[in-house]
């Protein structure tokens, strides 16, 4: 089987929820739940954090994370794409055969359990056409119910041209999909030759709700706080810190 390597980024400078990749949820900083879901997942041969901040470097460590050297500071913008950092690591801290499988598990979906993990691993071993494996959630916002406004002279057409289908219930639309930020899986080889996360092949994998719950909003936080208030075993368990 390929080695798997997950990586976990956490780049400093969050503007709309500040420092929220080591901001405290329950006791210990949000990195530390993905830290503890990839160590429990059983499937991940390294666990690596990619930052640009020794301050997240040295909390990563704490809880068991590899942090082989910081991450350049032009793959830590907030434009910057993620095939940057991924890159970045796998020529860096991660060279090895194209079969090589890297999982990205982004520290803002801490609900994101050690079995969707595993579940995750598995079916992508169990579907060799892939390049990736990328989390799906249902669209709660239909495109066919999406306008167009002309900023000139005001008027509106439809996103889609379903012949009316904006007057009709969602039940009768085909059903669409959001991709989640919570969980991905990429071929090494797929990753380098396509310049993309996803290569051109992607698994669609579905996650319980609220494991695709992602922060990236203030209003983010304050759903987060009060799942967990509301049933703190979402989280996942956090093991021995060193």
């Amino acid at each position: 089987m390929s080695e798997t390597i997950a990586i976990i980024p956490a780049r400093s400078g969050s503007e709309r929820v500040p420092d929220k990749n080591i901001k405290m949820l329950a006791g210990h900083p949000l990195i530390a739940y993905t830290i503890a879901a990839a160590q429990a997942s059983g499937v991940a041969d390294r666990i690596i954090v990619s930052t640009d901040s020794q301050d997240i470097a040295e909390i990563a460590r704490t809880y068991g994370a590899e942090i082989p050297g910081l991450r350049p500071s032009e793959f830590a913008t907030s434009g910057a794409h993620d095939i940057g950092f991924l890159r970045h690591a796998m020529e860096e801290w991660g060279p090895g055969e194209s079969d090589q499988w890297w999982a990205i598990l982004r520290p803002t979906s801490p609900l994101r359990s050690s079995a969707s993990i595993a579940r995750a691993h598995q079916e992508f071993l169990d579907n060799p056409w892939a390049d990736s494996l990328r989390a799906l959630r249902g669209v709660t916002e239909h495109p066919s119910k999406m306008w167009r406004v002309d900023p000139v002279t005001g008027e509106s057409t439809t996103y889609l041209d379903q012949g009316g289908a904006f007057n009709g219930p969602i039940s009768d639309q085909e059903q669409l999909f959001f991709q989640a930020s919570s969980l991905e899986i990429v071929k090494r080889g797929a990753a380098l030759s396509h310049g993309s996360i996803a290569g051109k092949r992607v698994l669609g994998f579905f996650l319980p709700e609220a494991e695709s719950h992602d922060v990236n909003l203030p209003h983010d936080w304050i759903v987060l706080e009060h799942l967990v208030s509301e049933n703190p075993g979402l989280l996942p368990p956090i093991g021995k810190i060193t």
